[in-house]
């Protein structure tokens, strides 16, 4: 299934930059009716963003995290809604991935590396290049680039997406294949993508400021960055790549920041939690990451990200007391971020206090009812407890801001299996890999249970349903294709 996504991510992958430190000067935006259509349509579009993404998910470039997922997309819908008017259905996920990047595919799918928030000093910085990103996606640059140097670009990503599927277990083959692509066709696209980088920055400085960001948050980071360059030599940081950076770019976005009116910025009580879990789901062992955090705060550093990390590490090796004595500090402090009596509710439960750990869990949702971590994190502490169908009903009656995610099917499916109704558990397991674009994964759970003979005449009309409605959206040679596979 993997080789029939290979025409699809071509297109998407040439949206990527080219190297380039070059000025070049701003383009106006586009008009309505760009000859963009022509080239790639919004729908072709958004196949190509949900197919690329299916591979990043498979080979587990994303980190799936439900709160951070979500700090993720609040942050950018946050933005979106003051970028365009009608903004597309951004997709937002974090890869796992300690260099700093971040990159746009069509179809409003935003992809931003762990290495990025770790990098940053402000929530405003990680924000203007977001915002940047999400400039890419309204301007249709995607498109555009498909429009100036279709037959190039693919020619040329053919092989660059044959070499990242080649070398998926390694992401320094991934990165080497980005940029031997992007220098294959640097004569004949430079020109234009420089004009995309600068487009994306004034449009992105202008949302970061209406949205209520530091609007200089772009430029310092971009600035931070060309300043260590001396300290890469030829190994610049991945987001320097594909987002070239002069001193003329920087000194353009500092100027267009200086515009508007100068304001004291806090980060939000998630940003530093967010980058404390980050840390620690990244690291090689709990332990060692425990270790980094009793160092930072042993050195005075007494911030919330470090009392977060340490109590996670040590909630994450079964140190519950010592988990609970780190995450004191924070809940003294009264800390408004979610994520912390989410975890103070997990400590709770693993020191056997069960009922005082659910208690919390119903108290923090009761607060913040449509708050997906929150609503999940309940649901599957009932599973756990053996009271699948009280999860089932949290799943189903709170509504889910900005969406249902996709982990509320993976749970609804575990509570129908702890229950014992199997065709539930993979009607809704099926949902759960559909979401993550795994359609051969989908189809799997759907043949399990229609091979279920004790299943109701009903549960097997509803998912061979589901069945015809999914194998109806696949095209026919990659259809045929699958089923050879």
């Amino acid at each position: 299934m993997r080789k029939t996504f290979l025409s699809l991510a071509i297109a998407a992958l040439a949206f990527v930059s080219a190297v380039s430190n070059a000025e070049q000067p701003i383009i106006d935006l586009p008009e309505i009716g760009n000859p963009a259509d022509l080239a790639l349509s919004p729908a072709e579009e958004n196949e190509i963003g949900q197919q690329v993404a299916a591979e990043l998910y498979y080979y587990n470039y994303v980190l799936e995290d439900i709160e951070i997922g979500e700090y993720l997309t609040a942050l950018g819908w946050r933005l979106a809604a003051f970028g365009t008017e009608k903004p597309p259905a951004f997709n937002f996920f974090l890869i796992a991935d300690p260099r700093i990047n971040a990159f746009a595919l069509p179809g409003a799918y935003i992809g931003v590396n762990a290495g990025l928030l770790l990098a940053a000093n402000s929530e405003s910085e990680v924000a203007g290049v977001m915002a940047h990103e999400e400039a890419h996606v309204t301007q249709r640059h995607a498109a555009r680039g498909q429009n100036d140097d279709q037959v190039a670009t693919i020619a040329t990503w053919a092989a660059v997406i044959a070499a990242i599927i080649a070398g998926s277990a390694n992401p320094n083959i991934v990165i080497g294949a980005l940029s031997l692509g992007q220098g294959i066709n640097y004569n004949r696209q430079v020109s234009y993508t420089r004009s995309n980088e600068f487009e994306a920055d004034r449009i992105g400085i202008r949302t970061l400021a209406a949205a209520g960001f530091d609007p200089n948050g772009m430029a310092t980071f971009f600035a931070k960055l060309e300043q260590q360059t001396r300290l890469y030599g030829n190994r610049l940081p991945e987001i320097l790549l594909t987002h070239p950076v002069n001193s003329t770019r920087i000194a353009e976005a500092s100027a267009r920041a200086a515009s508007y009116q100068k304001r004291d910025v806090k980060n939000s009580p998630d940003f530093e939690i967010m980058r404390a879990r980050i840390r620690v789901l990244m690291a090689d062992s709990a332990s060692e990451i425990a270790a980094f955090f009793e160092g930072e705060l042993n050195a005075g550093k007494l911030t919330p990200e470090n009392q977060y990390g340490l109590a996670m590490a040590l909630q994450m090796q079964e140190h519950y007391d010592e988990a609970q004595a780190a995450l004191e500090p924070l809940l003294k402090a009264g800390s408004k971020a979610v994520s912390v009596p989410l975890l103070e509710a997990r400590i709770l439960i693993g020191q056997g206090k069960t009922n005082e750990g659910l208690a919390l869990l119903e108290k923090t949702l009761n607060g913040v009812p449509r708050h997906p971590p929150a609503i999940l994190a309940y649901a599957d502490a009932l599973i756990a407890a053996n009271r699948p169908d009280e999860a089932r009903r949290v799943l189903l009656s709170h509504e889910q801001a900005l969406g249902t995610r996709i982990d509320t099917y993976r749970l609804l499916a575990a509570a129908a299996r702890a229950s014992g109704n199997v065709a539930e558990a993979q009607y809704q397991q099926c949902l759960y890999y559909y979401g993550r674009g795994d359609v051969r994964g989908a189809l799997q759970q759907l043949n399990a249970g229609l091979r279920v003979a004790s299943i109701t005449t009903q549960d097997r009309s509803r998912l061979s349903a589901k069945r015809q409605e999914i194998l109806e959206t696949i095209p026919k040679d990659q259809l045929r294709r699958l089923q050879r596979e």
